[in-house]
């Protein structure tokens, strides 16, 4: 895709809720990234909510990666610093290329909000298999802060000088 293209290209994204707690009624972030990405114009792919298990974390997102039906992958939760978080831990070895702005500018966004409790923050984001991949946590207001403080623009082929659109294969 070229930049000089301004044509919004509609995403498929599949959403992670990583929870021991939650379910499908409980679910606020999960709901709000739902319903910020087909706002935007993009699609749900699938949405699904694990218990916090790397293993069980890594194998779904794999799926999502290999499939050619996924660009994104959305993950809210599992970042913080308990014994349970293992969100990180879980998708870091998937990746091809870490995008470290990501993490970087979602923590200086929420410093605003949270001072320097910010910095126990492990929200990242990457590239793998031409898929991008971020990790929110798992509060809505973290995930309202990602998707309209960054995903919201890098997700949207007019965003300029440039987006995470011109890395993904398009299905």
């Amino acid at each position: 895709m070229s930049h000089a293209d301004t044509a919004f290209v509609p995403l498929n994204m599949a959403v992670l809720t990583v929870s021991d707690t939650r379910n499908e009624d409980t679910d606020s972030s999960g709901r709000y990234l739902v319903e910020a990405l087909t706002g935007a114009g993009h699609r749900l792919a699938e949405k699904v909510i694990l218990k916090d298990d790397k293993y069980d974390i890594r194998a779904l997102v794999s799926r999502w990666i290999a499939s050619k039906e996924v660009q994104v992958v959305i993950i809210t939760g599992g970042t913080g610093f308990t014994g349970r978080d293992t969100t990180p831990e879980a998708i870091v070895p998937l990746l091809d290329t870490q995008i470290d702005g990501f993490g970087e500018l979602f923590r200086h966004i929420t410093y605003q909000e949270l001072g320097t409790s910010t910095v126990q923050s492990r929200a990242l984001g990457g590239l793998a298999n031409h898929t991008a991949v971020f990790c929110l946590p798992g509060s809505t207001g973290a995930c309202r802060t990602g998707w309209n403080g960054i995903l919201a623009e890098q997700l949207d082929a007019r965003h300029k000088p440039c987006n995470f659109v011109q890395h993904l294969v398009l299905a």
